[in-house]
């Protein structure tokens, strides 16, 4: 059996597409799954032993009208691609217009897909699965495999961690022991907890701690650190910051999480990436429901932790706020405490 997975992006979405990834192949261990990834994220995944092949995709360029044949291009050499494999089963776990018209392109018996998708996806579907709200993402791609007869038990998330990788990072981090990464970036301005927040956090660790981030969190990140050492606390040094941003891909990213003591961070993909790995973090949430995209879990796991401020707005699912309470509110003294255990 030949199984095509869709499920381009993001991040977080695609770890929370793991378990399912897992279950199928022990449900059919002889079937063949590819999956349709984003070309800037393929390396959470490159590499995973339960997967046959990936099929890569500049999802960005499709955003573009300046790139239109660039992208009318690669829109047909991926049909072509989808036609080559001759695929048993199509399963669209995006459930956007994008990957609703990869299914669409791909020739297959059965195409499945949520009742719920958005944006007409739907449409592309022979079957749509119904999902109870609110549910987890993890859980609502557990019920898609089920329904294709998987056996679903204990969720596991099968994150693939190569030696290339672990070399790497213990190379960046230097000869220090332990330490504590912190995610201080987020895809919305809204997700994010205050510069001075996480600084004023830092100066109460006495173990060091990893900032990391793409390039564009640079600046942030050296805010973070500047002001730590204008607030440093007797037991505190400057030293003990290691600023990562822009310096590691993704599969550097994962195996830097592994290797950490904790993680803090606000909704994000690493956070999810720290669940997944079962390491301990404390995630900050606003504007977003940790119900359905939490740290899968952190309603019954210890090592999980959830930190709100709990003001009345929250969640509202706004990108942008002009006074965002929902994050600026959660205490310094609140994080520390949730996190200190841990140190």
């Amino acid at each position: 059996m030949k199984i095509l997975v869709i499920k381009p992006s993001s991040l977080g979405d695609i770890i929370h597409a793991l378990p399912f990834l897992k279950v199928v192949k022990d449900s059919f261990p002889d079937a063949e799954i590819d999956w349709v990834i984003s070309k800037q994220l393929k390396g959470i995944i490159e590499g995973n032993p339960l997967l046959h092949e990936l099929i890569v995709f500049n999802k960005d360029s499709w955003k573009s009208l300046r790139n239109l044949t660039g992208t009318l291009t690669e829109i047909a050499l991926l049909k072509k691609t989808l036609k080559k494999r001759k695929y048993d089963l199509v399963v669209d776990l995006q459930g956007l217009l994008r990957s609703g018209l990869i299914t669409h392109y791909t020739p297959a018996p059965t195409k499945i897909g949520f009742a719920d998708a958005r944006e007409g996806s739907r449409f592309f579907y022979d079957r749509k699965i119904p999902v109870k709200q609110p549910v987890h993402a993890v859980d609502k791609c557990l019920e898609v495999a089920k329904t294709i007869g998987a056996r679903t038990g204990k969720v596991e998330f099968p994150i693939h961690i190569d030696e290339t990788s672990k070399y790497r990072m213990r190379k960046l981090v230097g000869d220090i022991n332990e330490y504590v990464v912190i995610v201080h970036s987020a895809r919305w301005a809204t997700k994010k907890w205050p510069a001075e927040h996480f600084a004023q956090l830092i100066t109460k660790f006495h173990i060091p701690c990893v900032i990391t981030g793409g390039r564009g969190d640079r600046e942030t990140a050296q805010e973070i650190i500047d002001i730590a050492r204008n607030t440093e606390h007797d037991s505190f040094h400057s030293r003990q910051i290691i600023n990562l941003c822009g310096k590691t891909n993704l599969k550097e990213l994962v195996a830097l999480i592994a290797g950490s003591r904790a993680v803090v961070s606000n909704d994000s993909g690493p956070m999810h990436i720290a669940a997944a790995l079962d390491k301990p973090v404390v995630a900050l949430f606003g504007p977003t429901d940790p119900v359905k995209t939490g740290p899968y879990g952190w309603q019954k796991n210890s090592n999980l932790k959830v930190i709100t401020s709990g003001v009345s707005c929250s969640p509202c699912f706004k990108r942008r706020c002009k006074n965002p309470i929902c994050m600026n509110n959660i205490s310094v003294e609140k994080v520390f405490i949730a996190i200190k255990e841990y140190l």
